[in-house]
């Protein structure tokens, strides 16, 4: 009866514990320090930290280090909390548009700025 509650307060607890971890190896800096500060801040994320960039305290950006392979980029995004996913293969996806005629999307993004 109660293990759903037991189940949400350890997953509760994993969150946190990746959030802690995460706040603990991402620093933050305004976008006036970067300016002045980026071949520092560029060794920095070299070395593996990550830092994020706010604008008036707001995050605008997340200088993260570059992955190699794909998995790694993919377990980046993950460890970030920026995507969910569950591993299995994605299955194909329907356009949701269809152009119709003799005009290309870009043609029809042109006309529709203008």
């Amino acid at each position: 009866m109660w293990s759903h509650m037991v189940k949400c307060d350890l997953m509760s607890r994993k969150v946190a514990t990746v959030a802690r971890k995460a706040a603990a190896t991402e620093r933050r800096i305004g976008i006036r320090e970067l300016k002045s500060k980026l071949s520092q801040c560029v060794r920095e994320v070299k070395m593996g930290a990550t830092i994020v960039v706010t604008e008036h305290g707001k995050r605008v950006a997340r200088l993260v280090p570059e992955a190699d392979s794909l998995e790694e980029r993919i377990n980046t995004l993950r460890n970030a909390g920026s995507v969910q996913w569950s591993g299995r293969r994605l299955g194909v996806v329907k356009p949701a548009v269809r152009v119709r005629g003799k005009r290309t999307v870009s043609d029809i993004v042109v006309e529709n700025r203008e």
